[in-house]
């Protein structure tokens, strides 16, 4: 479903990806994992058309994701950001349907508003939580909030960008096991970038390591722990000493 072909990408003096080769097959959920700053965040912007790469090529179901109808492309994708990104000034409801309310795909607002109660209750939010506002509701709540938005438009591609950020274990969970559900009874493909293990471990189908601007290993899940690459072993453990030098 997308493709990264020696994908290349520099700020300035400073190379970020160099040489991305990866393929995240239809209805999968791959996870990347590395370290702060090794440009898993410049990836999935790539995807999205926010970046364009210096070189190389990123395909989505076989086509240039540079081409075309961008908002047609984007039309195609969800996503779950960071820091929950909920607009303040808006009730829970017009936040998850905000992508219904306006642009190629709007609907009437009565249904729209049918629709975001549908997926809170689906991220498990009662319907009174409709008419609050984000600053109303916890951390965790946000972050259901955040994937409710995220599925609104039953999107074809999900991506998630550090899920659990922020939140504590238990609701980390909570949130993991959500969003694992969704993508399978979805049928996405997902595309998640964290160096949260836990996540790791409850969402993906298959890992892929980026470090030094390239994919250091790709595989299953389950062969993760039993890799044998020093980069992904090194990480998985959190040890100071391996190939990943720490930043002091």
């Amino acid at each position: 479903m997308i493709t990264f072909e020696n994908v290349h990408k520099s700020f300035g003096p400073k190379k970020v990806l160099q040489g991305v080769t990866l393929d995240i097959p239809r209805g999968e959920s791959m996870v990347i994992i590395g370290g702060s700053g090794t440009g898993k965040s410049v990836a999935l912007k790539s995807v999205l058309g926010l970046i364009t790469p210096d070189s190389g090529q990123i395909l989505v179901d076989g086509q240039d994701a540079t081409r075309g109808d961008h908002d047609a492309f984007l039309a195609r994708f969800g996503m779950l950001f960071q820091g929950g990104a909920l607009f303040d000034s808006l009730p829970v409801w017009q936040n998850v349907a905000f992508r219904l309310l306006r642009g190629s795909l709007k609907r009437p607002r009565s249904e729209a508003r049918e629709i975001a109660i549908e997926k809170l209750r689906r991220v498990g939010l009662t319907p009174d939580v409709a008419d609050l506002f984000p600053s109303e509701l916890s951390g965790g709540m946000q972050k259901r909030v955040g994937l409710a938005r995220a599925i609104a438009a039953d999107p074809e591609i999900i991506f998630f960008d550090e899920p659990t950020t922020g939140l504590d274990p238990i609701m980390s969970g909570v949130i993991n096991d959500l969003i694992r559900e969704i993508v399978v009874e979805m049928g996405a493909t997902a595309m998640t970038i964290t160096h949260d293990m836990s996540s790791v471990r409850a969402i993906a189908d298959k890992v892929a390591m980026l470090h030094d601007g390239v994919i250091q290993w790709t595989g299953p899940v389950a062969d993760m722990d039993t890799s044998g690459d020093p980069y992904l072993t090194q990480f998985i453990s959190g040890s100071a000493e391996g190939p990943i030098e720490a930043v002091r």
